[in-house]
């Protein structure tokens, strides 16, 4: 059996450089990409959890205006706030007596740019009260529309907020 020969044994430090640059070009590629993967899945996250929201927010709504549940006098019929549509308020006399609160949503979603681990999940999102007009949005008596409280600007250069 031949042994190899001082030449045969390793790696030259050349060969070696050369893949320590292409592993290192590959890393600063890849990286900055899994960025943006990571950006555009919480993206996808927000705008789900906004149309989730926003349909509860209707279905409230709408349940306030056909009488399922009681709405004041002058009120708009939107919820007070968010934790409303998980815990549910009781229906209207008029459709008969049920221990069953009229409930919307098992859990509201967590805003995924909020960065503030302690906010409870309603305490994520901007809300927008019925009385508040469009281009200035206030919180109010009542929860009409909400936009997440980041001011991270999003891949396609809008505002995170303006959503």
């Amino acid at each position: 059996m031949k042994r190899p020969s001082l030449h045969q044994r390793g790696f030259t430090l050349i060969e070696l450089l050369v893949s320590l640059a292409i592993v290192g070009l590959l890393a600063m590629v890849a990286l900055p990409l899994a960025q943006v993967v990571q950006t555009r899945a919480k993206e996808a996250e927000l705008k789900q959890a906004l149309r989730t929201i926003r349909q509860a927010l209707d279905s409230y709504k709408a349940a306030s205006d056909a009488g399922v549940i009681d709405k004041g006098v002058g009120a708009s019929g939107y919820p007070a706030s968010l934790d409303v549509l998980t815990i549910g308020v009781l229906r209207s006399a008029a459709f008969g007596f049920s221990a069953q609160p009229f409930v919307v949503l098992r859990r509201i979603p967590r805003d995924p740019f909020a960065e503030d681990p302690s906010l409870s999940n309603a305490q994520t999102w901007n809300t927008r009260a019925y009385s508040s007009s469009a281009d200035a949005p206030q919180p109010g008596a009542d929860v009409f529309d909400v936009s997440s409280k980041s001011a991270r600007q999003a891949l396609d250069g809008s505002a995170y907020n303006a959503w």
